[in-house]
C-alpha cells in the first residue's frame, strides 16, 4: 500500500480525514457510529487526564487521538469535516457573525 505523501505543514483536515479513512475504514464501518463514539469518549477522558497532569508530548498525543476519533465518526457518518467546518465557521462566529467573536462571555456561539 502506498504511504501518504503529506508533509506536516501541508496536511489539511480533508487530507487527515482521508488518511484515517484509508487506515481504519475497514474496522470503523464494522464498529459503527455508536462503538466509535465510545472510543472517542475514552480518548476525551485521556485528554482530560493529560490536561491535568501530562507533559507536552503526552498532551499532544492525546489531542491527536481525540481528533482522529472525531474524524473516524465523521467518516462512518459520511460527513466531510472540512466542508462542515468551513460552512459553520468559515465566515465568522455562528452566533454573532463576526470574525472576532463578539458574543457575551456566557453565550455559547
Amino acid at each position: 500500500m502506498n504511504q501518504p505523501s503529506f508533509e506536516p505543514e501541508s496536511l489539511n483536515l480533508a487530507d487527515f480525514q482521508k488518511l484515517i479513512r484509508t487506515m481504519y475504514s475497514h474496522k470503523d464501518e464494522t464498529r459503527g457510529i455508536d462503538g466509535t463514539f465510545m472510543w472517542l469518549m475514552e480518548e476525551i477522558g485521556e485528554l482530560a487526564a493529560a490536561l491535568r497532569e501530562g507533559g507536552p508530548d503526552e498532551l499532544a498525543s492525546e489531542f491527536a487521538d481525540v481528533l482522529a476519533w472525531l474524524v473516524t465518526i465523521a467518516n462512518v457518518a459520511q460527513v466531510d469535516l472540512q466542508r462542515a467546518v468551513w460552512e459553520k465557521y468559515g465566515t465568522g462566529c455562528p452566533g454573532c457573525g463576526q470574525m472576532v467573536c463578539d458574543c457575551g462571555a456566557s453565550t455559547k456561539p
